[in-house]
């Protein structure tokens, strides 16, 4: 079953309002006559809460192939839970994508699987794609617990959902110990947590959805490697950081995946 390329950018907490608009339009005038790249390759932008409008008119304005993608999400619908957005934002502001279970919100901010599960539920009930990372610490990696650990994100992580609706979700495995360190797995080693990802995605929700689900890598993915990346076959994109604040470099990646879609 054929899976279309995904290159997401997460802009992490970088770009004003007005900062993140001209990204947008950059990366917009570089795509726009590209059309068989963005036929081939799903891109998509992850700017934080603030810039989701600016950058939503950007693409509506310019009718761009970009997508839009939140990087958090609150479960309930509405209510007194200062600092939170929900759902129906995000709708509203034009998402597509959201963003959940990232290493640094379970780090720094208290995520767990059972919130994770939380907000995929509420996302899919909302009509928006949930991207849901997972990945293991050096300290996991070292002992040799890499796919145990990663496995079990992925069950916490979609328990209780249906088929139907787990068909609908890209996975993001992105190891911690590589995240923002210029460190990288090998693509085979990658490729082998991103099987072990797909093959507990057939045991909980049969064949033809573990063969449909995209599953990103991030962590360190640039220009300079992703074209190692592409190629290996459950690798379907990248999660990227630091290499998706500028145009040019953001751009040369979705070309890179391109030429593996």
């Amino acid at each position: 079953m054929g899976r279309k390329p995904m290159i997401a950018g997460n802009w992490k907490m970088y770009k004003t309002p007005g900062e993140a608009a001209a990204l947008t339009q950059e990366i917009d005038d570089w795509l726009r006559d590209e059309t068989a790249v963005t036929d081939a390759v799903e891109a998509v932008v992850c700017p934080p809460f603030v810039d989701l409008k600016p950058v939503a008119t950007v693409i509506e304005f310019d009718k761009s192939a970009l997508k839009l993608s939140a990087q958090n999400v609150y479960w309930e619908t509405e209510g007194a839970f200062t600092g939170e957005v929900s759902v129906p934002m995000l709708v509203d502001v034009g998402c597509q994508y959201c963003i959940i279970g990232h290493s640094e919100r379970r780090e720094y901010f208290g995520e767990t699987d059972e919130t994770v599960n939380k907000k995929v539920k509420a996302l899919l009930a909302g009509g928006i794609t949930p991207i849901v990372c997972c990945g293991e610490s050096l300290d996991v990696r070292d002992a040799g617990d890499t796919e145990s650990f990663v496995r079990n994100q992925i069950r916490g992580g979609l328990d209780g959902i249906s088929a139907e609706d787990a068909a609908k979700i890209v996975v993001a495995y992105e190891p911690i110990w590589a995240i923002g360190t210029g460190r990288t797995p090998t693509p085979e080693a990658a490729n082998d947590v991103c099987r072990s990802i797909r093959a507990t995605i057939g045991a909980m929700f049969g064949p033809d959805v573990a063969a449909g689900t995209r599953i990103l890598y991030g962590g360190s993915a640039k220009p300079e490697n992703i074209g190692l990346f592409m190629p290996e076959p459950d690798i379907d994109g990248a999660l990227i950081g630091g290499a998706a604040l500028k145009a040019d470099s953001f751009v040369s990646m979705i070309k890179t995946a391109r030429d593996f879609a």
